[in-house]
């Protein structure tokens, strides 16, 4: 069975299918925010809608980051560091990407197992 949450006719933010959960791709609350904001309150949407499914940051078996540059690299890691409990990392990807909007600088779409 496949369960969609917050579904609309392009995409849906959340989708359940056999104990696993796929999250759209997430980006800030606040697109004016340098690096670091974006990246924690990206970070903040994943542990809202990661909660709602049935999930946790715990439970994140894949995450795949999209920077606008490079030049981010460490201060998103910063952050990405400080939110990833240990011991729990997930496998993940980090790649360069045009962002969907000019001031967006940071995305992030995510895999996760659900809680059972």
């Amino acid at each position: 069975m496949i369960e969609r949450l917050e579904t609309k006719q392009r995409m849906s933010r959340v989708v359940k299918h056999n104990g696993t959960i796929y999250l759209c791709g997430q980006v800030c609350k606040d697109a004016e925010q340098g690096i670091r904001e974006q990246t924690q309150t990206m970070l903040d949407k994943v542990d809202e809608l990661l909660i709602k499914a049935g999930s946790d940051r715990r439970h994140i078996l894949s995450a795949t980051i999209y920077i606008k540059d490079m030049k981010y690299f460490a201060e998103m890691n910063e952050v990405w560091d400080n939110w990833v409990p240990e011991g729990d990392a997930p496998a993940r990807a980090c790649v360069t990407a045009n962002m969907a909007r000019e001031a967006l600088l940071v995305e992030i779409s995510v895999i996760a197992a659900e809680i059972v």
